[in-house]
């Protein structure tokens, strides 16, 4: 159990260096990653920066993930998910291009400069507040895989073991510092998980927040 994402980044930075990590950038998924990502880069001597994805929901139930896109397009579907559905091609098209302009428009916000830094040749770690269906960090992997990064893990405090075992297959190496059997939600295994804002989310990007609110 975490107090907050603040206590949840210092245990994972705290893992990470540990194992001997070391890394030239931090990549935390807004928005809640990034009180997790400040305390990983800070540790790891790191510059931290973001990458974005939008899950992509079902028609007529948008909390029903049918994968994710980042905001280069880089996508994962659920496969298994939408064959039961019976979900269209074009359906699945138009969400893929509504949504990996969110991010895009998302990432803007955040960052100065269009795109993801120059990742080429760079050792990354993507940081995440929890996995649970996986979909999210499996979009960002995939487009960071895409910038010819040296090597490219996920770092997470908590998060399902299957999803875990399946993030595996997209990243160099995958650590989480909790994998329960018993998991249900991210939130369960924090105290405090209340929205972080994007102005919160921005503030921690720059260095000039300490605490979750």
């Amino acid at each position: 159990m975490f107090d907050d994402r603040t206590d949840a980044g210092g245990r994972l930075a705290t893992e990470l260096e540990r194992r001997g990590f070391d890394a030239d950038v931090v990549l935390g998924i807004p928005r809640g990653a990034l009180p997790v990502a400040r305390p990983v880069a800070d540790t790891l001597d790191a510059s931290l920066d973001v990458v974005v994805a939008r899950k992509m929901g079902a028609p007529r139930n948008p909390e029903l993930a049918l994968g994710a896109v980042a905001s280069d397009g880089s996508v994962w579907y659920n496969d298994h998910l939408i064959d039961r559905l019976g979900v269209s091609e074009k359906y699945l098209e138009e969400i893929r291009t509504e949504e990996a302009e969110n991010a895009r428009q998302k990432a803007d916000r955040y960052r100065e400069s269009e795109g993801l830094p120059e990742l080429r040749g760079k050792r990354v770690v993507i940081v995440d507040d929890g996995v649970a269906t996986g979909a999210t960090a499996t979009a960002c992997l995939r487009q960071v895989r895409e910038t010819d990064a040296e090597w490219v893990a996920l770092a997470v405090p908590v998060g399902s073991p299957r999803s875990v075992e399946d993030l595996e297959r997209e990243a160099d190496e995958v650590i989480a510092v909790e994998t329960p059997a018993d998991f249900r939600a991210v939130g369960q295994y924090y105290r405090n998980f209340g929205q972080v804002t994007d102005e919160e989310a921005i503030q921690y990007l720059r260095g000039d927040a300490s605490r979750d609110s």
